[in-house]
C-alpha cells in the first residue's frame, strides 16, 4: 500500500492522528470520490508562496478534477500532482509550462518513478503486514497461564511478523523492526512508523477509520491477535466466513463488559473454584479429577450454552473426559450437590440396577430455565467410560436424532458441545472419524462447538512427546473449523471466545474450537505426585495464583466490586456446598436411573420397569406382506435398466408367496414404517449392499442425484425411512448410530458391516458401550448390528464376524439351568444384556427384526448375516411362515424323516447360520435322512434351554454333536458346550465336528478351504467318528 499523506490543498504539516482523523472525516462526506489520499508535505508553507491564502481552495478544487480525470487539467498542473504524488516537496513538484516541452519532461516524469514504486511497495508491505498477524499472529500470542511454555510448542517467532515493544524490550523490538524493514522482509523503515497507511478493507482494525500510522497498525493487530486470544481461521476457503471473524477480533473495544456481566463472570468463577476446593477439603484422598487449574471452563461452557439459548437452542447435548466433570455436573447441568457428594460416602449401598459406574462417568439430564435468556433448555451430559474421546460420536449421533424429532433440519434448536483434553484431541483417531461426519447430509449436527481442556500434559508425558502439529487442535484444520486459542487464566478472554464460537455456531452452523490453555493443579488424579516427570511445571505451578482470585483481585482494583461483596460472594456458595454435604448424609442408597442421560418419557413404568412382560405375535396379515412385496418391486418413474430384472424377479416371489433375504428385511422395515417406526439403517455400502441385495435406493441411470427410495412410499402416514452410505468408518459410525438409537425407543436404527470381519475397529463402542451400557448406566438400547458372516473362502479378512467375542460377553450362566416358565422366553430377554442371533432363513430375520421394536424393552441386538444364502434357492421363507401368530423361532428342529422315528435317530447335529444347508446336502449324499437330525440354534444368547432340552430328549439314543464350519477356539463352539451339557444334566457328552485350531480366522486358499469343509462334514456323518474319545 502507498503511504497516505494529507493533500496538498491542506497547506500546513500535519502529525499522524490529525492526517487519519481528518481523512476519516472526508470519507463521510457525501460525494463520493475514487480515491482520497491526503498528503503531509515536510517543506514549511512559507516555502512554497504559491500555496498561501485563498489558492488553497483552488489548488484543491484542482486536485479533486485531477483525481477524477488527469486529462481535466493542464499538463503543468498533471505534472505537479504526479511529482507531489510520488513525494516530491511541492516545490519541486512544480515546473514551468516552458519546461513541459520534449526532455525536460520526460526526465521529470522518469525521476519520480522511482518514488512511486516505492508507494506501491510500501502498500503491497503493510497489507502483507496485516495479513502475516492474521495468518500467523497465533504463534506469538501469551496463551500460556504459566508463561514457561509456548502453545504451539514453539519458542520461534515468525518471520513476519513484528513483535512490539509490548511483548518485548525495546532494543529487541529495534532489532526484529531492522530486520523486517531496511533491506529485510517488508522494506520498510523505522521512519515509516509514524506515516499513515490506508487500511485495506481485509482488516477491521481500524473501526470507524479507514487509514492508520504504522505504529498504530502494530499496535492493534498486537492486540487483536497477540494478546491473550490466538485466533486460527486463514486456512478457511470462505471469503464472508474470515470476514466475520477478522471483525469479531480485530475491531477496536469489541471485547467490553458491562459491570453485570463482569460481576456474573465472578460469580461463576466463584462457583467453579470454591466446589473444587470444598471437594478437596472433605475427601483429599478421593479420585475426583478436578478442574483445578482450568476453573474458567465452568463460565465458559455457562457462556456458550446463554449465547445458544438466546440464538433459539433449546437442547444442548453434551460430551466430556472426566477431568471437571462433577464440576460441570453441579454448576452447569445444576445436578444436586447432595447427589454429588453421597457419591464419596463408603458406605452408601448400591441399588440392584446392575454394575453402576464411578462418579466421573455418569451422565445426567436436566430441563431448567436458563436464567440469562429466561428460556427453557434441556442439558444432558452423556455417561462415558475412561476410554477418551469414545463419546464423541455417540454425542453426535444422539443430538441428530434429537433434531430429526423435533423436525430441527439446520440445527436451530438442537446442538452439541464437546469437551476434549488435549493428548486425547490429538492423540484418538476417533475425533477425526467424528469431524468426518459434520458435514455428511444424514450425519451432520450442523456445528458443534469443541471445548479443550488443553492442560499443556497427557497424565505424565510432555506435549513434545506427545503429538507432532504445533497444536493439539489441528485436526479440526481438515473441516475448516475456526480454532481459537484463549489463556484460560483470562477469565473475560475466555468468555468474549465463547461468546463468539456460540454465535459462529449459529450464523454458520459449522463446527468451531476453543482451546483453553491451562494447566492441571495437582497430578493426573489427586493421589499422584507429578513432580516426578514434570518438576519445573509443577514448581511454577505451586507458585500460580489461581485464576478465581486473581480475577477478584481485578474487579476490586477497577472497582466493580468491593472485597467485601466479593467475600460474601465466597461465603455464600460455602455455605450452599456445607448445607448440601448435611443433606447428603441421608442417601443410604445409590440410584443409578438418578443420573439417567436418556430417559424415555411414558415407555416404562414409574420405577423404570416394562409396562408388561409380553410380546404380541410379529407376523403380518397376507394383504400387508402382498403390499409391502408390491412396493418392493414395483418400478419407478425413472430409468433403472440394470435393475429391471431384480425387480422383476422379486415380483415373482410375492406372486409365489415366498421371500429371499431381501425382501424378507424389506417386510420387517416396510411394516414398521407403516406402524409410525422410524427405521435408519447406516453403514458403508448400506443403500445397495455390500453383496448387491438391497437396493432399497435407486438410481437413474440417465441423470445423476435422481433417486427413488420405494421404501418411504410403503403407506400415506408412514414414519420416514433413512438408509445412508456412511463414511469409511466404524468405530465414528457405529458410536454415531448407538447415540442415534438412545434418543427415542419407537426407532429401529441399524449399523451394517461392509464385511463382519471390520467390526473390530468399532470395539471400543461394542465393549464400552453396547454391551455393557445398560449394566453401567441403567440405560436400555434396541440398536441392531448386522454383520455378514460365513466361510465361504474369501480370506482371513471376510469370513468371520468373530461370534466367540459376543457370546463371551454375554451375561447368561453356563452352569445354571433357569426354571423353565411359561414367560421363561421374554424373561431371559429381559434379563440379558444383549441378543445373538445367526438366522437361517428370512421369515426368522423378518421376525427378530419386528421383535426388536415389539418387545416391551429394548436390547441390543447382534445378528450374524448371510452372504450366499442370500441368493441360495433353499434359503427362502413361505409367507406362512410370516403370517399373524408366527413368531421368531430360537431353535428351528428337524421335521424331516427323523420325526417319525425318533428312537432311530443315532445322532442329533446342532448348528448354526450357514453351515446348515451344508449339512442337509452332505446328509442326503450319505443317505443318512432318517438317522441324523439337524436342529438350527438361531438364537444363541440367550441360550434356548428349554428348546435344546426339549430337542434332546426327544431323540433318546442320539449322540450330540456341535457343527460348525469356524474354527475350534472360535465360533460358538465354547459358548454351547457347557450350556449344552448343563441342559441335559451332563449326561452325555457334546462332540464337536469343525475346523480345528487355529490363529487366523479362514484360509485364503480356496483348496484347503474346501479340504476343511470336506474333512468336518465327513466327522459329521461319521457315526464312529467320537469312538476313540469316549
Amino acid at each position: 500500500m502507498h503511504r497516505l499523506r494529507t493533500c496538498a490543498a491542506r497547506l500546513r504539516p500535519l502529525t499522524a492522528s490529525q492526517t487519519a482523523q481528518n481523512f476519516s472525516q472526508q470519507r463521510r462526506v457525501a460525494v463520493p470520490r475514487t480515491f482520497q489520499p491526503f498528503r503531509c508535505y515536510t517543506a514549511p508553507v512559507a516555502a512554497e508562496p504559491f500555496l498561501n491564502g485563498t489558492s488553497s481552495n483552488y489548488v484543491e478544487e484542482m486536485y479533486y478534477s485531477w483525481l477524477e480525470d488527469p486529462k481535466s487539467v493542464h499538463k503543468s498542473w498533471d505534472v505537479f500532482f504526479r511529482n507531489a504524488n510520488a513525494g516530491a516537496p511541492p516545490g519541486m513538484a512544480h515546473q514551468s509550462p516552458l519546461s513541459l516541452a520534449g526532455l525536460p519532461q520526460a526526465q521529470s516524469l522518469a525521476g519520480a518513478q522511482p518514488n512511486v514504486e516505492k508507494l506501491v511497495e510500501d502498500h503491497l508491505a503493510v497489507q502483507s503486514l496485516i495479513r502475516a498477524y492474521q495468518i500467523r499472529g497465533h504463534h506469538v500470542a501469551q496463551l500460556d497461564p504459566l508463561g514457561i511454555m509456548d502453545a504451539d510448542l514453539d519458542s520461534h517467532v515468525p518471520n513476519d511478523i513484528i513483535t512490539s515493544s509490548d511483548k518485548l524490550d525495546l532494543a529487541l523490538f529495534k532489532d526484529r523492526l531492522s530486520i523486517l524493514t531496511v533491506g529485510g522482509f517488508y522494506g520498510l523503515d523505522e521512519s515509516d512508523l509514524d506515516k499513515v497507511f490506508r487500511l485495506p478493507t481485509t482488516t477491521f482494525i481500524g473501526g470507524t477509520e479507514t487509514a492508520l500510522p504504522l505504529r498504530e497498525i502494530i499496535r492493534r493487530l498486537e492486540m487483536a491477535y497477540c494478546q491473550h486470544i490466538g485466533v486460527e481461521f486463514m486456512f478457511i476457503n470462505d471469503l464472508d466466513q474470515c470476514q466475520w471473524i477478522r471483525e469479531k477480533f480485530e475491531k477496536p473495544g469489541v471485547m467490553q463488559f458491562t459491570l453485570e456481566e463482569k460481576r456474573t463472570l465472578l460469580a461463576r468463577m466463584v462457583r467453579s473454584t470454591r466446589f473444587e476446593e470444598f471437594l478437596q477439603r472433605k475427601w483429599s484422598s478421593e479420585k475426583r479429577f478436578g478442574l483445578e487449574g482450568c476453573e474458567s471452563l465452568i463460565p465458559a461452557l455457562k457462556t456458550i450454552i446463554d449465547k445458544s439459548s438466546e440464538k433459539g437452542v433449546e437442547n444442548v447435548v453434551m460430551g466430556m473426559p472426566h477431568r471437571g466433570r462433577l464440576n460441570v455436573l453441579a454448576n452447569v447441568i445444576r445436578k444436586e450437590l447432595e447427589q454429588i457428594f453421597c457419591q464419596f460416602d463408603s458406605k452408601l449401598e448400591a441399588a440392584d440396577e446392575g454394575s453402576g459406574d464411578v462418579k466421573y462417568h455418569l451422565g445426567m439430564y436436566h430441563r431448567r430455565i436458563n436464567r440469562v435468556t429466561d428460556r427453557n433448555i434441556t442439558l444432558s451430559l452423556m455417561a462415558n467410560p475412561s476410554h477418551l474421546e469414545a463419546v464423541d460420536p455417540v454425542v453426535q449421533g444422539k443430538t441428530k436424532a434429537e433434531q430429526f424429532y423435533c423436525g430441527d433440519t439446520e440445527g436451530h434448536k438442537v446442538m452439541s458441545i464437546l469437551m476434549h483434553g488435549d493428548a486425547a484431541f490429538a492423540g484418538q483417531g476417533v475425533v477425526y472419524e467424528t469431524f468426518h461426519l459434520s458435514d455428511l447430509p444424514s450425519y451432520s449436527t450442523h456445528g458443534t462447538v469443541h471445548v479443550v481442556v488443553n492442560n499443556q500434559i497427557g497424565f505424565t508425558t510432555d506435549p513434545r512427546m506427545a503429538r507432532s502439529s504445533p497444536y493439539p487442535t489441528d485436526v479440526a484444520r481438515v473441516v475448516n473449523a475456526p480454532i481459537f486459542h484463549v489463556n484460560a487464566d483470562d477469565p473475560e478472554a475466555v468468555v468474549y471466545v465463547c461468546n463468539v464460537a456460540a454465535e459462529w455456531r449459529a450464523t454458520f452452523h459449522k463446527d468451531v474450537v476453543v482451546d483453553l490453555v491451562c494447566y492441571r493443579r495437582l497430578g493426573h488424579n489427586e493421589m499422584d505426585e507429578p513432580m516426578f516427570t514434570q518438576p519445573l511445571m509443577y514448581k511454577q505451578i505451586k507458585k500460580q495464583k489461581g485464576v478465581m482470585q486473581k480475577y477478584g483481585e481485578k474487579l476490586i482494583a477497577e472497582g466493580v466490586v468491593t472485597r467485601q461483596e466479593y467475600e460474601e460472594e465466597i461465603a455464600k456458595y460455602d455455605k450452599i456446598c456445607e448445607e448440601a454435604h448435611v443433606r447428603s448424609k441421608d442417601e443410604k442408597i445409590l440410584h443409578i436411573k438418578h443420573w439417567l442421560d436418556s430417559p424415555w418419557p411414558g415407555f416404562f413404568n414409574l420405577d423404570g420397569q416394562p409396562k408388561s412382560l409380553t410380546c404380541p405375535s410379529t407376523g403380518l396379515t397376507e394383504e400387508e406382506l402382498t403390499h409391502i412385496g408390491q412396493v418392493a418391486s414395483s418400478v419407478p418413474n425413472i430409468i433403472i435398466l440394470c435393475l429391471s430384472r431384480i425387480l422383476k424377479a422379486r415380483g415373482e416371489m410375492i406372486k409365489n408367496r415366498t421371500v429371499d433375504w431381501a425382501l424378507g428385511e424389506y417386510m420387517a422395515f416396510g411394516s414398521l414404517l407403516k406402524e409410525g417406526i422410524h427405521v435408519r439403517l447406516s453403514g458403508q455400502d448400506v443403500e445397495r449392499g455390500t453383496f448387491s441385495h438391497r437396493h432399497h435406493v435407486l438410481h437413474d441411470q440417465n441423470v445423476d442425484k435422481r433417486v427413488c427410495i420405494p421404501m418411504n412410499h410403503v403407506a400415506p402416514n408412514q414414519a420416514p425411512y433413512t438408509v445412508c452410505n456412511s463414511s469409511l468408518s466404524e468405530y465414528g459410525v457405529l458410536g454415531f448410530e448407538l447415540g442415534f438409537a438412545m434418543a427415542s425407543p419407537n426407532a429401529l436404527v441399524l449399523w451394517e458391516a461392509q464385511f463382519g470381519d471390520f467390526h473390530n475397529t468399532a470395539q471400543c463402542i461394542i465393549d464400552q458401550f453396547i454391551c455393557p451400557g445398560q449394566a453401567k448406566w441403567v440405560r436400555q438400547n434396541g440398536i441392531v448390528l448386522l454383520l455378514p458372516h460365513g466361510m465361504e473362502g474369501m480370506g482371513p479378512e471376510h469370513s468371520s464376524a468373530r461370534p466367540e467375542r459376543f457370546l463371551q460377553m454375554c451375561n447368561d450362566d453356563p452352569d445354571v439351568l433357569p426354571s423353565i416358565t411359561e414367560d421363561f422366553a421374554i424373561r431371559q430377554l429381559h434379563d440379558c444384556n444383549w441378543i445373538v442371533v445367526n438366522c437361517s432363513n428370512p421369515g426368522n430375520f423378518f421376525h427378530v427384526l419386528r421383535r426388536q421394536i415389539l418387545a416391551p424393552f429394548r436390547k441390543p441386538l447382534i445378528v450374524f448375516t448371510p452372504k450366499s444364502l442370500l441368493r441360495h434357492p433353499e434359503a427362502r421363507s413361505n409367507f406362512d411362515e410370516m403370517l399373524p401368530g408366527t413368531d421368531f423361532q430360537r431353535l428351528i428342529p428337524d421335521n424331516g424323516p427323523v420325526a417319525q422315528n425318533p428312537a432311530g435317530v443315532k445322532r442329533i447335529v446342532f448348528c448354526t447360520g450357514k453351515v446348515y444347508y451344508e449339512l442337509t446336502k452332505e446328509r442326503k449324499a450319505h443317505g443318512m435322512e432318517d438317522t441324523v437330525a439337524i436342529a438350527r440354534m438361531e438364537q444363541l444368547s440367550p441360550f434356548p434351554f428349554d428348546l435344546v432340552k426339549a430337542e434332546s430328549e426327544k431323540y433318546p439314543n442320539a449322540d450330540l454333536v456341535w457343527c460348525q464350519e469356524e474354527h475350534k477356539n472360535q465360533g460358538y463352539y465354547d459358548y454351547v458346550k457347557p450350556r449344552m451339557r448343563t441342559t441335559i444334566d451332563r449326561a452325555k457328552p457334546v462332540w464337536y465336528a469343525g475346523r480345528p485350531p487355529a490363529a487366523a480366522p479362514a484360509t485364503g486358499n480356496k483348496k484347503a478351504h474346501l479340504v476343511e469343509l470336506k474333512n468336518f462334514l465327513d466327522t459329521a456323518f461319521d457315526l464312529d467318528a467320537f469312538k476313540d474319545q469316549m
